[in-house]
């Protein structure tokens, strides 16, 4: 699942289209939309999201062993 699917689901799931979470995050949705359509999203993008949201977010590599990194 990449990014931008995520970032929708997360939207669908707080109940908020992606013009509030545009909003929330101090940009228009027109760019909100492109950077959807890009799939171009740092960590730090992931995080701000979360946090206009209303969500956590964690960012990790889990290995074949299950241990965490």
């Amino acid at each position: 699942m990449t990014v931008a699917e995520q970032v929708k689901i997360l939207c669908i799931r707080q109940n908020i289209s992606a013009a509030e979470l545009a909003r929330r995050l101090g940009m228009s949705p027109q760019n909100l939309n492109a950077k959807l359509k890009r799939d171009t999203f740092s960590v730090y993008d992931m995080e701000r999201i979360a946090e206009a949201a209303g969500a956590g977010f964690r960012c990790e590599f889990v290995l074949e062993n299950g241990e965490t990194v």
